[in-house]
């Protein structure tokens, strides 16, 4: 038996589309996102992913694969009576929204932020010592968190791997991520993982991958390796973006998926 996946439903009447977030972080991590979807009528689930947020961690020692991952989602998806949803992920979120992708009859469309799993060896220095930096970080007192945080020019250099613009995130928002990416069972078995983390599968439903060209983290050349092993998936660069687009420019984002939604409606076979 694997672990329950915690969510929060933003409720609409038409699709359904999941989000999934990265390493270290948590649902709240979409901002904007959530409800510009619902505005558009989407019926929106964003999820925190096992291990991270206020899911727990997989039972199974096994539990912390992607392909393992796939399988939770889609019995979520099952529980709670979604029918192939559309599927959003950034970061580690991205390369699970591509794994489900390449499975039969899971989803109906995945949009993948700066996905994980394209990185050549040489980028991992650099991978590493951001997410370490802000790991190691999270372990100081929440009230020095709380005074550190209340200063912009602080917040712009500690998520400087994270957004284009760390000044959109709030205060409250900072020191929440921080003291979830502490909490977070989840980082360290998919920080070791990720490391030998390659995509790829071939995909079987339309599947956007999007990458900001200000990205600190998974630097704007992986795309160029995405492009090269997924050349059935459409490619877009994401202007003005770091590594989390959903806070820096969410209209671009929800722009974005909503095309590749409209790409798969227009692949549904006539009634």
């Amino acid at each position: 038996m694997q672990s329950r996946i915690e969510y929060t439903r933003h409720e609409g009447s038409g699709e359904p589309v999941v989000l999934i977030h990265g390493i270290g972080h948590r649902r709240q991590a979409w901002g904007e996102v959530p409800e510009m979807l619902a505005a558009r009528g989407h019926d929106v689930y964003v999820v925190d992913l096992p291990g991270h947020g206020e899911s727990p961690r997989p039972t199974r020692p096994d539990g912390w694969s992607m392909g393992s991952h796939a399988e939770q989602f889609e019995r979520f998806f099952r529980e709670l009576g979604i029918d192939r949803p559309h599927v959003i992920g950034n970061s580690l979120g991205g390369a699970m929204v591509l794994e489900m992708a390449a499975r039969e009859g899971v989803v109906r469309s995945a949009t993948a932020l700066s996905p994980a799993g394209f990185f050549p060896p040489w980028h991992l220095p650099n991978i590493a010592a951001n997410l370490l930096f802000m790991k190691v970080g999270s372990h100081l007192p929440e009230a020095v968190h709380r005074r550190l945080n209340s200063y912009p020019c602080f917040r712009k250099l500690a998520f400087r791997s994270l957004y284009k613009h760390p000044d959109k995130v709030t205060l409250e928002d900072a020191v929440g991520d921080t003291l979830n990416l502490r909490r977070a069972k989840g980082f360290w078995p998919h920080f070791v993982r990720a490391t030998f983390l390659r995509t790829t599968r071939h995909l079987v439903v339309p599947t956007t991958i999007a990458w900001g060209d200000g990205d600190r983290l998974l630097l704007p050349s992986e795309a160029r390796a995405a492009r090269e092993r997924l050349p059935e998936a459409t490619h877009v660069p994401l202007p003005d973006c770091g590594h989390c687009p959903q806070v820096d420019h969410p209209e671009l984002v929800v722009d974005v998926a909503t095309a590749t939604f409209a790409r798969a409606d227009s692949t549904l076979p006539a009634a």
